[in-house]
């Protein structure tokens, strides 16, 4: 498996990078301001994640999402450790993500890379989605903001 920028726009993985954020206006806007990377094996995308640099000194990965029957073998372990390539590589210091209060998944993920909580931004996706989000039967309410020093 091999992780690579993808240069047109127009073949993103909508339908993939929906699956993270259901908001395709806030998909568009991550498409327009950041970078987007696949993990692809045998010509197929298997994983993606589209990173912004937000700081002088800071990216963040805004989106990021690996196909359903790939989940659990490693590929979004792989999608984070090339983030944070990349972010070194931009000379950059600090990685921030953020996830749902109910992506119970995500942030153990996130943590197991490395990744330190730093705040909560409360009612969130209550202010900023128009639809209510729920998952693993809790209501997505609260942004957990996380960061990794390079």
């Amino acid at each position: 498996m091999k992780i690579q920028k993808l240069n047109n726009k127009d073949t993103y993985p909508m339908d993939l990078l929906l699956t993270a954020d259901p908001d395709p206006a806030m998909v568009a806007k991550y498409i327009t301001n950041g970078e987007c990377f696949a993990a692809m094996e045998e010509n197929r995308i298997r994983g993606v994640y589209i990173l912004v640099k937000t700081k002088p000194e800071t990216a963040e990965i805004v989106n990021i999402a690996v196909q359903s029957q790939y989940q659990g073998k490693g590929i979004g372990k792989r999608l984070l450790r090339d983030a944070e390539y990349r972010t070194k590589a931009m000379g950059l210091k600090r990685l921030e993500i953020g996830t749902g209060n109910s992506s119970i998944g995500q942030l153990a993920l996130y943590q197991k890379c490395g990744f330190r909580l730093d705040k909560i931004i409360h009612d969130f996706f209550l202010e900023h989605y128009s639809e209510p989000i729920f998952e693993n039967g809790i209501a997505c309410r609260d942004m957990i903001r996380l960061y990794k020093m390079m």
